[in-house]
């Protein structure tokens, strides 16, 4: 942490009439972000807190952290459990919130905790986050686009998985124009559905802490509008814990039935365009993975790449659409004569 930064600490906490314990301050794995966060400990007190430190280098930067905090303060004053955003400085890219603890969903399913009562707590909060989060939602605090529409779809998903997965991380050097009715098929249809809800984008188990049984949301900077189920399929098929078939359906049906007794046509339209979301989605994070691994240099993200191959080659089995075809016969074929024969580079 550089010394301004430091000072900008120190003043926030002589504020509150307390002071930082240094040599219990913590510096926090990042994950595809290139954002620093530190834990800040107080001497003689439980109170902790997060500092995010996200210079604005350039305008998508600067533009994020407007998301951060405009954002963060919006979904808060809704009741959502995002951390409360005490003091920020946006012309240095410092924001500082509460600590909502250190148990990510992740480690807890890991640990051979039962996930499913815990995913019925998500799913509720879930469907109250994306209905109260459209309440009063400002798409000019968005830091990438207002809406997930058909140009997200095709640019920041399936074209991401055809340049990021098969042409950099395969090394699958063609155009793959046979693969774009299949995309645009998907795009298509769920440009139909309603997109007038609160999308978070990223809501995945390394987003979820379940820290002493009380669940917050964090990195919902990319928050947006969009359709519902989007979510939903972002923390069912979520590599980094690869939930059971049988365990999605179950989870899966509880947000339904929360949905259904909310709005039954928004419950049918759910059951319609969830098998499509997925699939956007698990091309999104084959794409991104790809990314962070051979651009990035985070190789230990490769080691959830195999799983999201599986969970993409499974749904793209179980939908019967004919105009998927191409895209299933490449997965297919890449999951019997190169996944299942590579032999994995983390050993």
């Amino acid at each position: 942490m550089d010394t301004a930064l430091q000072h900008f600490v120190h003043d926030f906490l002589e504020v509150r009439g307390l002071t930082l314990d240094g040599d219990r301050m913590e510096q926090l794995r990042g994950d595809g972000s290139k954002r620093l966060f530190w834990r800040i400990p107080c001497l003689g007190s439980d109170e902790r807190f997060i500092v995010l430190s996200n210079p604005p280098s350039d305008s998508l930067t600067r533009k994020e952290n407007v998301a951060s905090v405009r954002i963060g303060m919006h979904l808060k004053s809704k009741g959502v459990p995002v951390p409360e955003i005490y003091a920020f400085d946006l012309d240095k890219g410092w924001i500082i919130m509460e600590d909502l603890g250190r148990m990510r969903l992740q480690d807890a399913v890991a640990a051979g905790q039962d996930p499913i009562p815990v995913y019925q707590e998500i799913v509720a909060l879930l469907l109250y986050l994306q209905l109260k989060g459209a309440e009063g939602f400002d798409t000019r605090w968005c830091c990438q686009t207002p809406y997930y529409d058909h140009s997200v779809m095709r640019i920041y998903e399936s074209n991401y998985f055809r340049d990021a997965f098969l042409g950099l991380s395969l090394g699958l050097k063609k155009d793959w124009m046979e693969l774009d009715p299949a995309f645009e098929h998907v795009a298509a249809r769920l440009s139909l559905s309603r997109h007038s809800f609160f999308l978070y984008r990223d809501f995945q188990s390394r987003n979820i802490l379940v820290d002493n049984g009380r669940i917050g949301f964090v990195d919902w900077q990319g928050g947006r509008l969009g359709p519902l189920g989007y979510d939903l399929a972002s923390l069912l098929i979520d590599p980094y814990v690869a939930l059971s078939p049988e365990t999605q359906e179950t989870i899966f049906q509880v947000y339904a039935d929360l949905l259904r007794k909310h709005d039954s046509a928004l419950a049918d339209e759910l059951e319609r365009d969830y098998p499509f979301l997925a699939l956007q989605r698990n091309l999104q994070i084959l794409g991104a993975f790809a990314t962070l691994t051979k651009v990035h240099g985070k190789a230990y993200f490769e080691e959830y790449i195999p799983s999201a191959v599986q969970s993409l080659t499974q749904r793209l089995k179980e939908m019967p659409d004919p105009e998927l075809s191409p895209l299933k016969n490449l997965m297919t074929d890449l999951s019997r004569n190169f996944w299942l024969d590579k032999p994995s580079s983390t050993g």
